[in-house]
């Protein structure tokens, strides 16, 4: 046997070498999340295409914690202030 009949001679059907990216074929950097299948270099050109946008955290609106997660005294506190 030459090395050429048995190099990929099974099929990959489980695991990395079984998993491209639907655009390019490349196998690494592969992003899986939601069934995308694309590479993180496709995934970068046609993000905005498939509705996806870039969030600043620091950016993002505050909002205050439930009250379960106050101690009793600060819901007690705010409490007194709405009414």
């Amino acid at each position: 046997m030459s090395h050429e009949s048995v190099w990929n001679s099974r099929p990959r059907t489980y695991g990395k070498g079984s998993r491209s990216c639907r655009v390019c074929k490349h196998t690494a950097g592969l992003i899986r999340k939601y069934d995308l299948n694309l590479c993180r270099q496709c995934f970068r050109e046609k993000a905005k295409d498939i509705g996806f946008n870039k969030v600043c955290e620091h950016e993002l609106p505050t909002v205050p914690p439930p009250a379960r997660a106050l101690s009793p005294e600060t819901r007690l506190d705010r409490a007194e202030h709405e009414n």
